[in-house]
């Protein structure tokens, strides 16, 4: 029988072939709880899986939010995420997922979890464009690339967080975010995250920062812009920085995790030299540890924009 560091070892190497375990759940269906589809997130940011306990209504909450739970000390919110997402379930809610993004804890209930399936990101397809309203990042193909196969839907928890719990303050401070960056002139940071929501975030610290930036939406997408310009670059004679002064990725994006991608420039002759930080909402120790292991320069939690210059700033006068 496998201890539990043995576990999280097993999956925690998984990132070293661009796979990863999601979690799947229900959340209901139609107005009749007809329908009901698959839903997925990343074992990684599961803390717990728990019978639904008894709730605590919040004077004067939020939409959707159902109150708290007093679980092993602390007081966890809870957000009913059939509710967010526009499902009802037919059998109630019964069960809470203790969650992990970004520094914070918070508990999702769902009408069912189903099971745990390993995957390769190569089988995750980004949902941009789709009829999802914003609110998933991607859709994975449960069974592989076949007609028959399952989909499930993975959502963009942090867009959904964000609708819950919006910030109180701006999330970009021009007055605190520091002095502008200086890079080479004609350079640029490439940012890759499969988030609209985090995209956007992004594109106005960089934007504050002063930094010129190509946006990608996918590890796969971000190496493939990064190839063609290190070919025009090769062209012209110059060096890769005077074109890319930084990566700055996600790690959970479909066809290409922030890991692979990581990796194979680190791996590169000719790329190895750009600075790349990682940031992201999975955090805790293990996650910085593979952080570390795949060569990446610096690792951020996502979102401070005040930290996340601060790191890039470090990175590159690293």
């Amino acid at each position: 029988m496998k201890t539990v560091q043995q576990e999280v070892d097993e999956r925690t190497n998984l990132t070293g072939s661009n796979k990863f375990e999601l979690l799947l759940f229900r959340l209901g269906g139609d107005e009749n709880g007809e329908h009901s589809e698959l839903y997925g997130i990343n074992v990684f940011k599961i803390r717990e899986i728990v019978a639904m306990p008894p709730i605590t209504s919040v004077a004067g909450s939020r939409p959707y939010m159902m109150g708290v739970v007093n679980l092993r000390g602390m007081i966890i919110p809870v957000i009913d995420l059939p509710g967010v997402v526009g499902c009802k379930p037919k059998t109630g809610l019964n069960i809470i997922l203790v969650t992990e993004f970004a520094r914070t804890t918070q508990a999702f209930a769902v009408e069912s979890v189903e099971e745990i399936v390993r995957l390769d990101w190569n089988q995750v397809l980004s949902a941009d464009g789709s009829s999802g309203g914003g609110m998933v990042t991607s859709i994975a193909r449960l069974d592989g690339d076949t007609e028959s196969t399952r989909l499930a839907q993975v959502l963009d928890v942090e867009q959904i967080l964000r609708q819950i719990t919006p910030p109180s303050k701006p999330d970009v401070d021009e007055e605190t975010i520091g002095p502008k960056l200086k890079i080479h002139p004609g350079a640029v940071i490439l940012a890759a995250d499969d988030s609209g929501t985090a995209r956007l975030l992004i594109e106005e610290g960089l934007t504050a920062m002063g930094a010129p930036y190509i946006m990608t939406k996918s590890g796969k997408e971000a190496w493939e812009r990064l190839q063609t310009i290190g070919a025009a670059a090769k062209a012209e004679g110059a060096n890769i920085l005077d074109k890319v002064a930084l990566v700055l990725t996600d790690l959970e994006m479909p066809e290409m995790d922030g890991f692979t991608l990581t990796r194979k420039i680190k791996q590169d002759s000719y790329f190895r030299s750009i600075p790349v930080v990682i940031h992201s909402s999975l955090s805790g120790s293990t996650n910085e540890e593979h952080v570390k292991s795949v060569g990446a320069d610096a690792y951020v939690a996502k979102f401070d924009a005040e930290e996340l210059a601060a790191t890039i700033r470090k990175a590159l006068g690293a």
